[in-house]
């Protein structure tokens, strides 16, 4: 199975808009872009948690090397 030729696409346009009219697409096609628009956002929420927890430790992270770089000069001095 390859990608559709113009004609297969074609007859596809013409079979949908005869199943659902001229009326009915352009409400399908806001209904699927609202969907999709919708599913972006929950992958974006779902992620953020995980981000700022991320964040979070970097934050340690620098802090403890901050701090064991100013151990060792207090040890040189």
């Amino acid at each position: 199975m390859g990608i559709p030729s113009g004609w297969e696409l074609l007859v596809v346009v013409g079979v949908v808009v005869l199943l659902f009219g001229g009326k009915k697409i352009p409400e399908l096609a806001k209904g699927l872009g609202k969907g999709i628009k919708d599913f972006k956002k929950a992958i974006n929420e779902d992620d953020e948690p995980q981000q700022s927890a991320a964040k979070e430790i970097e934050k340690k992270e620098q802090s403890a090397s901050a701090e064991t770089a100013s151990v060792k000069e207090t040890e040189k001095a």
